[in-house]
């Protein structure tokens, strides 16, 4: 065969190449927490430029995400939630069972606004006399942190002392911080760390801290299985762990 003639076949062959590359091309639906928000993005890209799949995210906050599902407001073919979460919508069926894959965790802390002094958060002590003396706390209560911090100011006995001074926030706690609006915020510390005009004050003390595991599932209800799994598998490869990092997430 000449080169002519071999070129001419490639370039005969070509169109037929980009319409099987569509043909096979999936549109995948996940539903994620805002806990990994700050590095899902820069991870959905490059699957999307390596697969040829197109990817669209809900966020929200695991818990009220885990609601919608289970009450059909909402639906997608994978779930990237806390851990718990996942597990839980497998033991509904919701989700596919051995589905679930761990992708990174990541510890909750105080964060406040860039500039101004960071209150001592570093024991339990020092972080009773710290919400005592806040004006404001902003938190999320339906998130997993916020759950966690109100149970701290139980234990520290403060409880009722703190409750005027909570602001509850449906989305990222950072905003708030960095316009000003709240003088402490309670959020994973990756989230606070997103946020431009926000600074870490410290995590939760030692005694109080919890690792949140952010874990991803197959929806059980999925046509797009296929494609599907291999996001999950991307999700939690070697180059999505190091995103994960890049961003202040452990990975798994």
């Amino acid at each position: 065969m000449t080169m002519r003639a071999w070129l001419w076949r490639v370039l005969m062959a070509a169109p037929f190449m980009v319409l099987t590359t569509i043909a096979n091309a999936a549109e995948i639906k996940v539903i994620s927490t805002i806990g990994v928000k700050m590095a899902l993005p820069g991870i959905i890209a490059e699957f999307e430029r390596t697969s040829g799949h197109k990817v669209t995210v809900t966020y929200g906050t695991a818990a009220v995400l885990k609601t919608d599902m289970l009450e059909g407001k909402i639906g997608g073919d994978v779930a990237v939630l806390t851990g718990q979460v996942i597990d839980d919508l497998l033991k509904e069926g919701r989700l596919a069972a051995g589905s679930k894959v761990d992708l990174a965790k990541s510890g909750s802390g105080f964060g406040v606004k860039a500039g101004t002094p960071k209150p001592d958060v570093s024991t339990a002590q020092a972080l009773k006399q710290t919400l005592l003396a806040a004006k404001t706390i902003g938190y999320s209560p339906r998130g997993a942190t916020g759950s966690v911090f109100i149970g701290i100011t139980e234990k520290l006995g403060i409880a009722e002392q703190v409750k005027p001074k909570l602001l509850g926030v449906s989305g990222v706690v950072g905003e708030l911080i960095a316009k000003g609006e709240i003088e402490i915020g309670v959020q994973q510390i990756p989230e606070l760390m997103d946020v431009a005009g926000v600074e870490v004050a410290g995590p939760f003390p030692p005694e109080f801290q919890v690792i949140t595991t952010f874990s991803a599932g197959l929806d059980a209800k999925t046509k797009e299985a296929e494609a599907a799994n291999a996001l999950i598998k991307f999700l939690s490869s070697p180059a999505a762990a190091k995103a994960y990092k890049a961003k202040g997430l452990d990975p798994a």
